[in-house]
Order: C-alpha cells, then sequence, then structure tokens
C-alpha cells in the first residue's frame, strides 16, 4: 500500500470516528488558560442513537496544588451561533489534581450510565459544534469551542 493510500485510510478513519453518535472532546491541559480548573472533557450527544453514555457530560480538572471551592462556579454551553447560555451551577470542593463530572440532559440511547456525578443540569449538549465557558461568578476560567463553534463566546 502506498503512502498515500494509507494517509487516505486514516483520514476515512477520522472521519468516520467523528461521524458517531455522540462526539467527545477533550482539552489539551497545556492550552488551558487557568492554573486552577480546566474543562478537560466535553462530551455531547449522550442518550443519541448508538452514543455509549446516556448523558451528556462536561468534565472539570483541577491543575493546582490547593482544593478549590466552587460555591460561585457554573459551566456554560453555548450552541455554535447562539448567544444565550445554559448553566449549571457548581457546588462543593474540587480537590488538587482531581476531576469533577458535571452530568447533563440524558437521551433515549447510549448504552453505559455515567459514574455519581458531582453536579447534574438538563442542559443537551450537541455532539457537533458548541462552546462551554467555565465561570467563577462573572470570570471566565476556562473556554472551549468545537466543531464549527469558531470561538468561545
Amino acid at each position: 500500500m502506498s503512502r498515500t493510500s494509507q494517509r487516505r485510510l486514516s483520514a476515512g478513519c477520522v472521519a468516520l470516528t467523528l461521524v458517531g453518535a455522540a462526539v467527545t472532546w477533550s482539552a489539551v491541559p497545556a492550552q488551558a488558560a487557568t492554573t486552577s480548573v480546566a474543562v478537560s472533557e466535553v462530551y455531547g450527544g449522550g442518550g443519541n442513537a448508538g452514543a455509549t453514555y446516556t448523558h451528556d457530560f462536561i468534565e472539570l480538572y483541577n491543575l493546582g496544588d490547593a482544593p478549590v471551592d466552587l460555591a460561585t462556579w457554573s459551566v456554560e454551553y453555548y450552541s455554535a451561533t447562539g448567544s444565550t447560555a445554559s448553566a449549571t451551577a457548581l457546588a462543593g470542593t474540587l480537590a488538587p489534581k482531581s476531576s469533577y463530572l458535571v452530568q447533563l440532559a440524558a437521551g433515549a440511547g447510549g448504552s453505559t450510565a455515567l459514574p455519581g456525578p458531582d453536579a447534574t443540569g438538563s442542559t443537551a449538549v450537541s455532539a457537533s459544534a458548541g462552546r462551554v465557558l467555565l465561570r467563577d461568578g462573572a470570570r471566565t476560567v476556562d473556554a472551549v469551542a468545537y466543531g464549527s463553534a469558531a470561538t468561545p463566546v
């Protein structure tokens, strides 16, 4: 098989993977805008036909060495072109070097329930394009845009 054919085959596999019923977008910690808590994963399309998980979710990660009180924090989801957020309030304390699971909307499909979440909301997250902001009050701590959403908000 030629190198060109191998590249096309690889590109085709990647394209097929992205066409699935649910897409997981992982943020790269090295690009995080914060030294404390970052959005580490966004899973949209949870509960869609063929999805692995029954719910959409957002996972946060504490990059720092100190616990973070999340009493004034929230995650906001925006559609790819929308200007209105759907917010989910956070609570509790996130230990250093630990994850925080925000369970969101459920669909009728999916085969695996999420582990016990740290926070829950009812926001439906798109599997193909959207924007997520992590906020501490009015301050944006981290942001993720995926698909056709060119920038966070």
